[in-house]
């Protein structure tokens, strides 16, 4: 089995409101250190061994749903579960 943490953000060229909002509301609440946010998805999954690369099965996952290719970018990282 794979253990496979993914991470969905928008790519720098794109606007984020919600991460802007995020930022002005930690601003007004004193946190006047913070400069940029950026909102993101986090999501983890647990794939069972297969005849199929597994790198190559969460790059098509990503890329057909669980990330819109057009705006957001994303990063993964696959550990091998042990003993399971």
């Amino acid at each position: 089995m794979y253990k496979v943490k993914i991470f969905v953000t928008l790519r720098e060229s794109v606007l984020d409101p919600q991460g802007t909002a995020v930022k002005n509301s930690l601003y007004s609440m004193s946190y006047t250190e913070v400069e940029e946010v950026r909102i993101g998805k986090y999501m983890e999954l647990t794939l069972k061994k297969s005849d199929r690369d597994v790198e190559e099965v969460v790059r098509e996952m990503c890329d057909r749903l669980l990330a819109n290719p057009v705006i957001e970018d994303y990063r993964y990282e696959i550990e091998e579960c042990v003993g399971q």
